[in-house]
């Protein structure tokens, strides 16, 4: 039970780390387009994307997956087209 209560905790400590590195990448990444610094807009997006893919698995929330998951496909789909 000890060990089941300390993993928890460390996925909750993981996933608050990733969230705000995640978040501020993502928002380096809008900066990034207001500014027109292509492409390195595109990769700050996919690594804020990928970020917080992670933390949907981590706290095992499928709306966030989800919606990070279509993004990061979006985001190469695009990039690979070009």
């Amino acid at each position: 039970m000890a060990f089941e209560a300390t993993n928890i905790i460390e996925r909750g400590q993981t996933a608050f780390v990733v969230k705000w590195v995640a978040s501020i990448i993502q928002i380096l990444g809008y900066v990034g387009t207001g500014f027109r610094w292509t492409p390195w807009n595109l990769y700050l997006f996919l690594g804020g994307a990928l970020g917080w893919l992670i933390v949907g698995v981590l706290w095992n929330d499928k709306a966030i997956m989800l919606i990070h998951l279509v993004a990061l496909g979006s985001m190469l789909a695009g990039m690979a087209s070009q």
